[in-house]
C-alpha cells in the first residue's frame, strides 16, 4: 500500500498546462532544491511518514525552493512521462537483489534489471521475456531456452552463462532471499549461449515459478569480481541490466530514466513510449492530486483520498469507471496474537471474524476505493482457487448480533455489567488493534474495528505507535492484534498462504505468521501446495481447499480487505491508459516489482496526444 503522510509548510501555486494546438510543447525545466526529515521503512509497499518544508510554484516550469543540493533538468514534455506514488525516500540503492529497499528506486527491477518471464495477473498467464521458453521436461528437470540476440546495456551478450551464474549466487551467499531454492535445486547447467538445464530434487514447483519472474538476472562480467558485502547489501549505484530503461539522475525527491534505444525488446514488444521517465516523491496527497488535475503529473500511484468524487466528475481517471476504481493489488489481513489470550482461542476468533464492520471500512474509510476480501484471502485475480462450499460452511461476514451468540455460547459473558464480556476463567479481556501512526486510512480501519468490535461486547481500543514501535512489536510477536498487506499479487495461492502461514516459528517473525500460530497440519498443507505443478489446477484447488477449511475453522488470522493498486492518471499529455474497457488491459502502476506484471506493457502502450 502506497501513501505519503507529510507535515509540510508549504506554498503551492498551480498554473494550468495549456497544449498549444500547432506547436510541440516546450520544454520543461525543473531546479530543485529539496530539505526532507525522513523516516525510512523497509518494507513492501508499505506507507511512510516524512517532514518536508518547501516553497513550490507549478508551472510549465516547475521551480522548488529549499535549502539543499539544486539540479537542473531539461526534458521535452511531449517526450516525458511524470509518476508519482512509488517513493518514500531519497534513492539509496540500485541493488536488484535487495527488493524490499527498491521502493525508491522503482525501476531497478523492470526497467533495468529483467527477468527470464513476466507474469500478466490480468490473464494468469505467464509471458516469456528473457527467456524464450520454459519446459518441464521431466519431474525434476526444467530447461530454459534463451531469445535469440540478448544484449547488456553496455553492448555485451546476456547468455545462459549469466543466467547460470545469477542463480548460482543464491547458492553461494545465504543471504540473498533467493537462497532457500537451492534447498531443491542441485544444479544448473549450460548447453549453449541460448540453452540451460536446471535440475532439482522434490521440487517446490509453485516456489519455483515464482520466483521465474522475480529473480532479476544480472551480467556476470560485471558482478563476479564483487565481494559478498557488494553483492548482498551493495548499493550497485551504476547499474547495467538489459531493461527497456537506463538509469539517468536522481535528487532528492526524484529520480529520471531515460529510454535505452538499444532495448532488445523493441523488435518483440514495441517500443516505450516515454523517452522519459520522471518519478517524482510529492510532499503532500494534495501536491500529487493537483499536479493530476492540472496535467503536470501523468500517473500518481499514491493513496489520494476523495479521488473517486473526482472522477466521477472527469478531473481524473481510473480503471474502474464506478466503486472500487482501483484494481485490487493486496490483501489486508488482521493478524491475531495467537500466543495470548484470549487470541489462542479459535471460537472467540471466529466470534471476531464477525464482529467486525469491514462495510463501514469499505464505504467510510476508503469511499468505495476497495473491496471486501474473500475470508479466502486471496486476491480476485486468484478466485478460481477459492472453495464456494467452504465458504458456504466456513465463511464470515458482519454480523454483530452472531458474534454476540458466538461468543456466549464459547463462555465469554459480560460478568460485571461493564458492556464488555469476560473470558471463560472471569478475566477481563483488554485489548489492543494497532497500526503504524500516521497511516490514515488504516488508523481509520481500526478505529471501526475496535468500535464494531465493542459493540459485539469485546473490549478492543485502536493504538497508533510509530512505525518503529509497531514493527518492533510485528516482528517480535508481542501485539495483540494488528494489520498487515503483504499479501500481494501472484501466479499462485501458493504465495499468500506461505505467508500466512509461514514456518518454523523463530523469535523474529520477519516474513509473515505474525501472529505465531503453530499448527503443523497447516504447516504441512502450505508444503503439500508447493509441491503441486502448476500445470496441475486440479491438484492445486484441492490442496487450497484443505487450507481454507482448516484456516477457516481456526481463524488465525481475518483477511478484511482488498487494498487497491491506487492510480488515477492525466489524459493531457498522454492517453491509451488501461482501463476496465480496454482490450488487453495492463496495470498502471510504477511500484516496485509490478513492472513485470504489467507496468512496463503500460508504457509500451500508452500514446501522445496529438494536438
Amino acid at each position: 500500500m502506497r501513501k505519503l503522510f507529510v507535515t509540510a509548510l508549504s506554498i503551492i501555486m498551480l498554473a494550468s498546462l495549456i497544449l498549444s494546438g500547432c506547436a510541440t510543447p516546450t520544454a520543461e525545466t525543473i531546479i530543485q532544491t529539496v530539505e526532507v526529515e525522513k523516516k525510512v521503512v523497509e518494507t513492501q509497499l508499505v506507507k511512510e511518514t516524512q517532514v518536508v518544508k518547501e516553497t513550490q510554484i507549478v508551472k510549465e516550469t516547475q521551480i522548488v525552493e529549499a535549502t539543499a543540493m539544486p539540479i537542473v533538468e531539461t526534458f521535452p514534455r511531449n517526450e516525458t512521462l511524470y509518476v508519482s506514488g512509488a517513493a518514500w525516500g531519497p534513492a539509496s540503492t540500485w541493488n536488484p537483489f535487495q527488493p524490499g529497499s527498491l521502493a525508491n528506486t522503482t525501476g531497478t527491477i523492470g526497467f533495468v534489471y529483467e527477468f527470464l518471464f513476466a507474469y500478466d495477473p490480468m490473464t494468469g498467464q505467464m509471458t516469456s521475456w528473457l527467456a524464450d521458453s520454459g519446459t518441464w521436461t521431466n519431474d525434476t528437470t526444467f530447461d530454459v531456452t534463451l531469445r535469440e540476440g540478448l544484449t547488456w546495456s553496455d553492448g555485451q551478450p546476456l547468455t545462459a552463462e549469466d543466467v547460470k551464474f545469477t542463480f548460482e549466487l543464491g547458492q553461494k551467499y545465504a543471504a540473498l532471499w533467493f537462497a532457500p531454492v537451492w534447498n531443491y535445486l542441485t544444479g544448473v547447467t549450460v548447453v549453449d549461449d541460448t540453452h540451460l538445464t536446471f535440475a532439482f530434487a522434490d521440487p517446490l514447483y509453485q516456489e519455483w515459478e515464482n520466483n521465474l519472474y522475480n529473480i532479476p538476472i544480472v551480467p556476470q562480467h560485471l558482478w563476479e569480481g564483487r565481494s559478498e558485502e557488494e553483492i548482498t547489501s551493495g548499493a550497485n549505484e551504476q547499474p547495467v541490466g538489459s531493461g527497456a530503461y537506463l538509469y539517468m539522475s536522481n535528487a532528492e525527491d526524484r529520480n529520471i530514466w531515460m529510454r535505452n534505444e538499444t532495448w532488445w525488446g523493441i523488435s518483440v514488444f514495441g517500443k516505450p513510449a516515454p523517452k522519459y521517465i520522471v518519478d517524482i516523491r510529492t510532499s503532500s496527497n494534495n501536491v500529487a492530486l493537483g499536479m493530476v488535475i492540472k496535467g503536470e503529473l501523468d500517473l500518481s500511484n499514491n493513496f489520494l483520498p476523495g479521488v473517486a468524487e473526482l472522477a466521477n466528475k472527469g478531473y481524473v481517471n481510473t480503471y474502474f469507471a464506478q466503486p472500487p476504481y482501483m484494481l485490487s493489488a493486496n490483501t489486508a489481513v488482521l493478524f491475531l496474537n495467537t500466543t495470548k489470550k484470549p487470541m489462542d482461542d479459535a471460537a472467540f476468533r471466529r466470534a471476531l471474524a464477525f464482529a467486525i464492520d469491514v462495510p463501514s471500512i469499505v464505504n467510510v474509510a476508503y469511499a468505495q476505493l476497495v473491496k471486501a476480501a474473500s475470508p479466502t484471502g486471496l486476491l480476485p485475480s486468484l478466485s478460481k482457487f477459492d472453495n464456494q462450499d467452504v465458504l458456504a460452511s466456513l465463511g464470515y461476514n458482519f454480523d454483530t448480533e452472531k458474534a454476540k451468540q458466538m461468543l456466549a455460547d464459547a463462555g465469554y459473558v459480560d460478568v460485571d455489567a461493564d458492556g464488555f464480556v469476560e473470558a471463560p476463567d472471569g478475566s477481563k479481556i483488554e485489548l489492543q488493534v494497532t497500526c503504524p501512526n500516521g497511516w490514515s486510512d488504516w488508523m481509520a480501519a481500526i478505529d471501526i474495528i475496535a468500535t464494531s468490535s465493542q459493540a459485539a461486547g469485546i473490549n478492543i481500543q485502536a493504538a497508533t505507535p510509530d512505525y518503529g514501535a509497531w514493527n518492533t512489536e510485528l516482528q517480535g510477536g508481542t501485539f495483540d492484534m494488528t494489520l498487515n498487506n503483504w499479501a500481494s499479487m501472484s501466479n499462485t495461492p501458493w504465495t499468500l498462504y506461505n505467508l500466512l502461514f509461514r514456518h518454523p516459528i523463530q523469535e523474529q517473525m520477519q516474513s509473515g505468521n505474525f501472529g505465531r500460530y503453530d499448527n503443523q497440519e497447516m504447516f504441512d498443507l502450505v508444503d503439500a501446495l508447493a509441491k503441486v505443478q502448476m500445470t496441475d489446477e486440479a491438484g492445486m484447488m484441492d490442496a487450497c481447499s484443505k487450507i481454507q477449511e482448516l484456516m477457516l475453522t481456526d481463524m488465525p488470522m481475518i483477511p478484511l480487505w482488498y487494498n487497491g493498486l491506487w492510480s488515477q492518471y492525466s489524459s493531457s499529455t498522454w492517453t491509451n491508459w488501461p482501463s476496465e474497457n480496454s482490450t488487453n488491459p495492463t496495470l498502471p502502476t510504477t511500484w516496485s516489482g509490478y513492472w513485470q506484471l504489467g507496468g512496463l506493457m503500460t508504457l509500451i502502450n500508452l500514446k501522445l496526444v496529438t494536438p
